[in-house]
């Protein structure tokens, strides 16, 4: 007998979805002790909210909330128990998210949970909670000290008046898109400047596509519905270009909602498609300059585009589009996956990310970034843009500066301004979920922290204009607003903002994800699930974006050093395996993060060289970042220390052996990602020639019998030699085994095999997955791919017939449901109650009472016919290899005198819609 809506269902493993398109919607900060509303229930039912589906033999999980979830950046997550179970899809009510269960690996799915970029969606939607629930609201949180002015101020408006215009473009097939994309550009110029000038390109996120005008609602449709209107997020940017135009930028921002309305089967998000839409603009602009005459209006206004010097901007996908923009054009991307063809006739100068994602974690090492981290976002609310600059490390020249702005109190949206209440022309809001009654204490509005719509716009374009007069125009004064040296850009003005870098004159590095031996402190793991070696653990109480989950639920090579001690002067050595050069060095420089909201962390360091001789540097003094339980606040500061004593005291600093680090306060908590010798300056960027590795998906039957070897298609391209890291995860446990593979054009090093048994029954389809992600020498595009066995073998017919479809009351109902053959999967049906017209229906008090608080999770006051009943189905599984099983419901006998009372019981495909005839049960009276 099969119990009503069981929770051990046939579950896509993790390796599975790794290498499915991140579906996407936009993640709400989890409010403060809420009651979980799909917390896992001990006694083996779904939570509301929940459920399985079956269509056309597809099991399926789903998640339904009770409101719509906006369109956003961050990938949507099922989880169970505290580990990835998959990544749904969307449907168009923006509601509804769909998993199939597609794998043959049985899953308990205890604890659900639905997150984004770290965030729960499945919490009560409106903040309501009952008043037990509720804590006192903590105190808002103090504003950090403000930094003192650097000694220029990129965000004043420049010398030059500016013109703006717009372009339309006949649009472009993308491949993998079924629609085209359209390719419209709005232009902001310097009127009057002459010669050619620096091109700065903005590409928006993932945001939703389509309004009607008047109404309150927007969807993520591709093309728009008639009667709505393409959202005109391209034209969220002019603030930002006109402040770049009148500094002589010629700058263009295009829209990319085609994209947006079709990457949710795009296995990397849509990257390589804003890749190619972005290059294909490009490519307009270097024929244009060319040809002056065949430009548009709105670029013939403009100078003549100096593509030698160009600028990229991306905002959320945006930033993880760009970015691949800058690898494709110096690592050219496999033709079959690419959209743009044609020479590359520009050079770009560096990017700016502004609160990007990053899937495949596949940072271009020798182009120049700015990334932007809103303290304050709900949507990439994990800051996982960070690995932009932590993912450059060791891997190329490291030659290219890689900033980190933390910008307190900014939210995802508010860069944009038609992403912004009051501004845009299509419904918006804050990104950034908070509940009036329990503010948050740094991110609410009207808190000291959160800033407004204004000033943060205000702050992100000051920042882009410094990355602009950095990276393209070379001005090494504004270095010192993005490096970590303690300088604020005073337009950015009240916002407080934080720098830190990787690269550019920062040479020899202790770096924990390398071969180190650490003494006084624990080496930690950024991803992994055990608590005794992450670097995070649940008492830190909150989370770091330099710890962003990547796919594998436990990740190879990325480590820091973790600091705890419980008096002072407690030592800790971190001792590379070769000693390090840090001659011709001025400082030395850490980056390091201790707890939010933590005051006057203090640490000694010291270096000692390979004879033995010691030197103390000095002391540093780190601050943690104004922080709540909703924000990803365990970021690092950079500190650093002259070389000064090293050199008095006569070490050898071409040979630097150890750091030391000996902590002054009482006690405390503190995290060392790394160590640089550091110089002033902004070296010319010389780009490598790397090798690049893309991952295919081959797509095969199973057949009918035997056995078949195929390989996952990899390509190797480009130059030279070099590492990555490859994952293969397994299709039965989704555990990834991971190893050093060295790649290089010709022969790829990776070689995956997989063994596909064909049968001739019914099962799903089967997903060998593989990932990669570049160590040394090496860039990375398509980072996930392997082989999908697909079931080709027909479903089985489902049919439903009573066994006891009239009984007396006390006695339960059963109907059987069999299959005409049997199968390799589990195989259900939905079968969901249903009024019986004109007849007295079964009700609340005639079912057995644990029985119904398994099936709905409560049982509401008064006596509520079945069929009125929120959530309420009945879910049947037939086994593996069987043919039938049955469902039952249970009644219970009373003393009342009652006519026969009927249940009905429609089956329901996944829509919910009526899949079959209806089934009708009757209950004959006792008394």
């Amino acid at each position: 007998m099969i119990r009503a809506r069981r929770i051990w269902v046939t579950a896509t493993a993790v390796l599975t979805v790794a290498g499915v398109s991140p579906a996407v919607a936009q993640a709400r900060p989890q409010p403060p002790e809420i009651r979980p509303a799909t917390a896992a229930k001990d006694n083996g039912v779904l939570p509301p909210g929940w459920r399985i589906t079956n269509t056309d033999g597809e099991n399926a999980l789903e998640w339904r909330s009770p409101r719509p979830v906006p369109a956003g950046d961050a990938r949507v997550e099922f989880h169970a128990d505290g580990k990835l179970v998959g990544v749904p899809e969307p449907e168009k009510d923006g509601r509804t998210f769909r998993l199939p269960l597609d794998d043959a690996r049985t899953a308990d799915l205890t604890d659900l949970q639905v997150l984004a970029a770290g965030r729960r969606l499945d919490q009560e939607a409106d903040g309501a909670s009952d008043a037990r629930h509720r804590r006192s609201a903590p105190p808002a949180a103090k504003p950090l000290a403000e930094l003192p002015a650097g000694s220029v101020d990129p965000g004043k408006p420049g010398t030059y008046r500016t013109v703006t215009g717009e372009y339309t473009l006949a649009p472009v097939r993308l491949p993998g898109f079924s629609a085209p994309v359209e390719m419209r550009g709005v232009v902001v110029a310097p009127k009057g400047a002459t010669g050619k000038r620096p091109i700065a390109l903005f590409l928006h996120g993932r945001h939703a596509t389509c309004y009607v005008p008047g109404g309150e609602e927007s969807n993520i449709d591709w093309p728009c519905a008639k009667g709505a209107k393409p959202i005109p997020s391209h034209r969220g940017y002019l603030r930002d270009q006109q402040l770049l135009a009148s500094q002589g930028y010629v700058t263009v921002s295009v829209a990319a909602n085609g994209i947006n309305g079709q990457d949710g089967n795009a296995e990397d998000g849509g990257a390589q498609a804003r890749s190619s839409l972005v290059r294909t603009h490009l490519a307009h602009w270097a024929d244009w300059a060319a040809k002056p005459a065949t430009a548009p209006s709105a670029v013939r206004k403009a100078p003549k585009a100096d593509l030698s010097r160009v600028l990229l901007v991306g905002h959320s996908r945006g930033g993880e589009g760009v970015n691949r923009a800058a690898m494709d054009s110096l690592y050219p991307p496999p033709a079959g996956q690419d959209g743009h063809r044609g020479k590359v006739r520009w050079h770009i100068r560096g990017t700016v990310l502004i609160g990007p994602t990053i899937f495949g974690q596949n940072p271009v090492p020798d182009v120049p970034s700015l990334t932007i981290l809103p303290g304050c976002d709900g949507d990439v609310s994990d800051l996982q843009g960070q690995v932009y600059a932590d993912g450059t490390r060791g891997v190329s020249r490291g030659s290219a500066l890689h900033s980190a702005v933390h910008m307190v109190g900014a939210n995802h949206n508010y860069f944009n301004s038609e992403w912004t209440p009051g501004r845009a022309q299509a419904p918006a809001e804050d990104d950034f979920w908070h509940d009036p009654e329990q503010p948050d204490p740094v991110c609410s509005p009207g808190t000291a922290t959160r800033l407004t719509a204004d000033q943060q716009h205000r702050a992100g374009a000051t920042y882009i204009a410094a990355a602009a007069r950095l990276f393209v125009a070379g001005d090494d004064r504004v270095r010192e607003l993005l490096d970590g040296s303690g300088r604020r850009a005073p337009s950015a003005d009240p916002a407080r903002v934080l720098t830190h870098a990787v690269g550019a004159n920062r040479g020899a590095g202790f770096l924990p994800d390398g071969s180190v031996k650490v003494t006084g402190a624990r080496l930690c793991s950024a991803i992994d699930p055990d608590p005794r070696t992450a670097c995070l653990d649940a008492e830190a109480g909150g989370s770091s974006p330099h710890f962003a989950q990547w796919q594998p639920e436990r990740e190879t090579g990325r480590r820091a050093v973790a600091l705890r001690w419980s008096a002072p002067g407690t030592a800790v050595k971190v001792r590379p395996e070769k000693p390090l050069s840090a001659k011709g060095a001025k400082s030395l420089a850490l980056r390091v993060f201790v707890p939010p909201n933590s005051t006057g962390t203090q640490l000694d360091v010291s270096v000692t060289d390979a004879s033995g001789k010691r030197a103390n540097l000095g002391r540093v003094r780190v601050d943690g970042l104004p922080g709540s339980d909703r924000t990803a606040s365990y970021w690092a500061r950079e500190v650093r220390v002259p070389l000064t004593a090293a050199t008095r005291a006569g070490l050898d600093l071409r040979r630097v052996a150890s750091l030391e680090l000996i902590p002054r306060n009482r006690s405390g908590r503190a995290w060392l990602m790394d160590a640089w010798a550091w110089s002033p300056g902004t070296p010319v960027v010389r780009e490598a020639a790397l090798t690049r590795v893309d991952i295919g998906r081959l797509k095969v039957k199973e057949g009918d019998s035997g056995e078949r070897t195929y390989r996952v298609p990899v390509r190797v391209s480009g130059k030279g030699s070099g590492t990555v890291r490859l994952y293969v995860l397994d299709p039965v446990t989704g555990k990834a085994k991971d190893r050093l593979v060295t790649v290089r054009p010709g022969s790829s090093g990776i070689d995956v095999t997989v063994k596909v048994r064909g049968n001739k029954r019914f099962a799903w389809d089967v997903s060998h997955d593989v990932l990669v992600k570049a160590v040394r020498g090496t860039v990375v595009g398509s980072h996930s791919g392997g082989v999908t066995a697909e079931n080709d073998d027909p479903m089985p017919e489902i049919t439903v017939k009573p066994v006891a479809g009239e009984v007396t009351e006390g006695q339960p109902l059963k109907w059987q449901v069999t299959l005409s053959a049997p199968a390799d999967v589990e195989m259900t049906r939905t079968l969901r109650f249903a009024p019986v017209p004109g007849r007295p229906e079964l009700s609340t008090k005639d079912v057995d009472r644990q029985w119904l608080l398994d099936m709905i999770g409560n049982v509401p006051e008064g006596d509520i016919p079945l069929s009125q009943l929120e959530y309420a189905y009945l879910w049947a599984a037939v086994p593996v290899g069987k043919t039938s099983a049955e469902v039952t419901v249970p009644t219970v006998r009373d003393q009342v005198a009652e006519p026969k009372e009927y249940v009905g019981l429609q089956p329901t495909d996944d829509e919910g819609e009526p899949h079959g005839p209806a089934l009708t049960g009757t209950v004959l009276d006792a008394s």
